[in-house]
C-alpha cells in the first residue's frame, strides 16, 4: 500500500509538470501580450517605453528563462505579481479560493444528498411511475444548462420579492453563508445531482439483479437493509467516480454562476485574467485547478480501497 501511495505521489509530481509545461507554452505562444494591451488604449507611445516595460515585466527573455523563473517561485511560494493590479499574485487569489470552496462544496452537497437517494429510490421502483418522474427530472436537469437556471432563479426571485439575491462575500454565520450561497449552488448543483442519480440508478440496477441480493431477499432481510447496505454500498463505487470528477469540474466550471450570480470567485476571476493576458495570475490559477483535479483523482482511488474491501493495493 505505501509503495502504491508513493508511485501514485509520483505520478502526480510528473502530472503538475507536464501540465504546468502545457499551460506556460500555449499562453505565451498565444498573439498579443499585456504590453501590447496596455499600449493599444493609449495611442501612439514612445516604442522605448514599451521595450522597457517588456524588459521590467520579464517578457523580453527566452520562455526557457521565463519558465523557469515562474516555477523556482511557485515551489518558494512567490507567486509574482498581477500584471493589471501590480498586486502580488497570492493576495489577489488567496480572498477568491474560500469563495469558490464554500460554492462547489454545497453544490456537491447537494448533488450527494439529492442524487443518491433518488437514484436508489428510482431503481427499487422501477418501471413505476415514480421512476419515469425521476427519470425526467433527471434528464431536465442533465439538458438545462446551469447559466439559464440561473437566470430563471434570478427572475423568479424578481417576480416574488421585488429584488434579486445580494451576495455576501464576508458571511459571519452559518446562516447568512448558506442565504447567500444556496441559490447559486442549487443552480449549479442541479446538474451534478441529476447525473449522480442517473449513475446511481444504474449502478444499483445492476447490483439489485445479483444472486447475493436474492439470498438476502430469502433470509428474511428486510427491504432497507436490501438496498442500503447490501446494494448501495456495493453499487457506490461509480457513484464516487463521478463525485470526485464533479468536485474537479466544479472548482473551475464555475465560470458562468459565478457571473450571474456576481461572485466574486476563482472561476470568474480567472477568465477576466485570460482576457487581460494577465500571465502570474492565469498560471497560477491553471495551476491550483489542475492540482485540485489530481487531488480528487488520487482521493478517490483511495476511497476505492475503503468502500469495496474486494480492492487492495499491493506493494
Amino acid at each position: 500500500m505505501f509503495a502504491y501511495i508513493v508511485r501514485r505521489l509520483v505520478l502526480m509530481l510528473v502530472t503538475l509538470f507536464g501540465v504546468s509545461v502545457v499551460i506556460f507554452v500555449l499562453l505565451h505562444i498565444v498573439p498579443g501580450n499585456i504590453v501590447d494591451i496596455l499600449f493599444a488604449a493609449a495611442g501612439y507611445v514612445d516604442p522605448a517605453d514599451k521595450v522597457h516595460l517588456q524588459q521590467e515585466l520579464g517578457l523580453d527573455q527566452p520562455i526557457v528563462v521565463q519558465y523557469l523563473r515562474w516555477i523556482c517561485g511557485l515551489l518558494h511560494g512567490d507567486l509574482g505579481y498581477s500584471y493589471v493590479s501590480e498586486k502580488p499574485a497570492l493576495d489577489e487569489i488567496l480572498p477568491r479560493i474560500p469563495i469558490t470552496a464554500r460554492l462547489a462544496g454545497l453544490a456537491l452537497l447537494f448533488s450527494a444528498s439529492i442524487g443518491i437517494p433518488l437514484g436508489v429510490i428510482s431503481a427499487v421502483n422501477q418501471g413505476s411511475r415514480l421512476d419515469y418522474a425521476l427519470r425526467v427530472v433527471s434528464l431536465s436537469g442533465l439538458s438545462l444548462p446551469s447559466f439559464w437556471l440561473g437566470l430563471l432563479i434570478l427572475m423568479a426571485s424578481v417576480s416574488l420579492f421585488g429584488s434579486i439575491p445580494i451576495f455576501n462575500p464576508d458571511p459571519k454565520t452559518f446562516g447568512e453563508m448558506f442565504a447567500t450561497y444556496c441559490l447559486p449552488s442549487m443552480a449549479v448543483g442541479f446538474r451534478s445531482a441529476a447525473l449522480t442519480m442517473r449513475i446511481t440508478r444504474s449502478s444499483m440496477l445492476e447490483i439489485l439483479r445479483q444472486d447475493y441480493i436474492r439470498t438476502a431477499r430469502a433470509k428474511g432481510a428486510s427491504e432497507a437493509a436490501v438496498n442500503y447496505h447490501h446494494a448501495l454500498k456495493n453499487a457506490i463505487l461509480p457513484v464516487i467516480t463521478v463525485i470526485g470528477v464533479e468536485a474537479a469540474f466544479l472548482i473551475g466550471g464555475l465560470i458562468v454562476t459565478e457571473t450571474v450570480f456576481n461572485i466574486p470567485g476563482v472561476a470568474r476571476f480567472l477568465v477576466e485574467a485570460i482576457r487581460w493576458r494577465d500571465y502570474p495570475i492565469v498560471q497560477n490559477l491553471v495551476m491550483f485547478i489542475a492540482v485540485i483535479v489530481v487531488f480528487a483523482n488520487f482521493t478517490v482511488d483511495m476511497l476505492y480501497a475503503v468502500f469495496d474491501p474486494r480492492i487492495r493495493y499491493t506493494d
